[in-house]
């Protein structure tokens, strides 16, 4: 029985790792997509993290002051 050509192992380890990279971007998209859904059935006007440390709009400072 003769021995196995290396350039097979080659082959079947490009492969798994092509195998690999589309699974991971698969998981990446439907994460992606997950985070889609979900920012887009938040409710308007709900103040988030980012939102807090902004100032307020510059009409809502001139009628504090007036």
């Amino acid at each position: 029985m003769g021995s196995r050509n290396p350039q097979t192992a080659a082959k079947r380890a490009r492969e798994q790792a092509l195998k690999e990279r589309r699974e991971r971007k698969r998981a990446k998209k439907a994460e992606a997509a997950a985070e889609r859904a979900a920012a887009k059935h938040e409710p308007p006007g709900e103040i988030s993290d980012d939102d807090r440390d902004s100032p307020p709009p510059a009409s809502a400072q001139e009628s504090a002051l007036a």
